[in-house]
């Protein structure tokens, strides 16, 4: 029995290897456009296509001294001007999709199915179809060339997606919870503040995570209503690297695209965590 114990688990452990270095391998293959582009981000500009290697022959840290004053404004700037687009729209999300969440799945009114269609619709609606009004809407609002369309229609509930998250995630918390707290005084609005809230963290966790990551590497929007250069996010900075002088920059625009990215890993990886466990109990796995 031992001998035929020991015969079937052979496979079964050399099967296990084969799929982890098969894993390993697809990891890599996946991970080689952002290595090289470390990699040619410590190369000289003229060494960057014609020097195959990943190791550079040739190091050199200009491109990123280089890269940060290259557009005549400190790349901090454009950091900044990121963090403040991603923090407001985040709580923005937070605020309105939560609340608006809390109403489809516990509030009930009039036509509450019809209007939650209707959110869902808007998943479908490419974002192309409303550029054209939104724009008007805004210029006409004076709010051109400022963060104010990147952020203010996150106060008004406009991602349905983290709406609908957010709903599923409430309707699994028992309504035993809602009456205990009517006993003890609270209305709706206590029980969404004092009960619902605290309990959904793990949704607002994977709201906060993703409204970052999306607008972090938002391109279209802050082209559109962004022309001043001292307003630009990340990406249109990295965009203007194209255009620097009438020449390609590509050293100090992989230097910058680098340290962009920065933000980005360190956000998720302090809350991959919350991510995992909002997306699994939300039913969206």
């Amino acid at each position: 029995m031992s001998g035929a114990t020991a015969t079937t688990g052979r496979p079964s452990r050399a099967r296990r290897l084969v799929k982890h270095v098969a894993l390993v391998a697809f990891g890599l293959l996946l991970l080689y456009p952002l290595i090289w582009m470390l990699s040619s981000s410590f190369k000289p500009t003229e060494l960057i296509f014609s020097d195959s290697g990943l190791w550079p022959s040739r190091f050199t840290l200009s491109n990123y001294t280089d890269g940060w004053n290259a557009l005549r404004i400190p790349f901090s700037t454009f950091f900044v001007n990121s963090f403040v687009v991603a923090i407001g729209s985040i709580v923005g999300n937070l605020i309105a999709c939560s609340l608006a969440a809390y109403a489809f799945a516990r509030l009930n009114f009039r036509f509450r199915r019809f209007w939650f269609a209707i959110m869902l619709a808007t998943i479908m609606l490419p974002q192309h179809v409303v550029l054209i009004p939104q724009y008007v809407l805004f210029s006409e609002l004076n709010w051109i060339d400022t963060f104010l369309p990147l952020i203010v229609p996150k106060f008004l509930a406009t991602d349905a997606f983290f709406i609908f998250l957010m709903v599923q995630f409430i309707r699994t918390l028992p309504r035993e919870l809602d009456d205990a707290a009517k006993i003890d005084g609270c209305g709706w609005w206590g029980i969404y503040w004092r009960v619902i809230l605290p309990l959904t963290m793990p949704a607002l966790a994977t709201t906060a995570i993703f409204t970052f990551i999306w607008t972090w590497n938002d391109f279209l929007s802050p082209l559109i209503y962004l022309s001043t250069p001292e307003n630009y996010t990340v990406p249109l900075a990295l965009r203007a690297f194209m255009d620097a002088e009438g020449e390609s920059s590509w050293g100090p625009l992989f230097a910058m695209s680098i340290l962009s990215l920065g933000p980005i890993f360190g956000f998720f990886l302090a809350a991959q965590k919350y991510l995992v466990r909002g997306v699994a109990t939300t039913g969206l796995k």
